[in-house]
């Protein structure tokens, strides 16, 4: 790149390090942590069950596990989209 140049991406640049990345991250789209923080405590939980599950099968106790994680997911990122749609199309002023 020349020196008469200036980057477009300055600001992505000079943020490096991981935790600047993550906490950029979570301003920008908050939904997709809170959608791996809920996964990951769903997943937690099960493996914390799957000691005291009874006489329930090992595989439909992981199904449920899985199950209830992808509910999860796909909830945190449905809100997201909502709350996108929603910044973009009403909360945002008319041109």
């Amino acid at each position: 790149m020349s020196s008469g140049q200036e980057s477009v991406f300055t600001e992505y640049e000079t943020d490096t390090s991981q935790t600047s990345k993550l906490l950029r991250k979570f301003k920008e789209t908050p939904f997709v942590p809170i959608g791996m923080a809920g996964f990951a405590a769903v997943v937690g939980y099960g493996l914390y069950r799957l000691k005291h599950r009874g006489d329930m099968k090992m595989s439909l106790h992981l199904i449920h596990m899985r199950v209830a994680a992808q509910g999860f997911v796909v909830g945190a990122i449905t809100c997201g989209v909502l709350y996108s749609m929603f910044r973009e199309y009403v909360v945002k002023p008319k041109e």
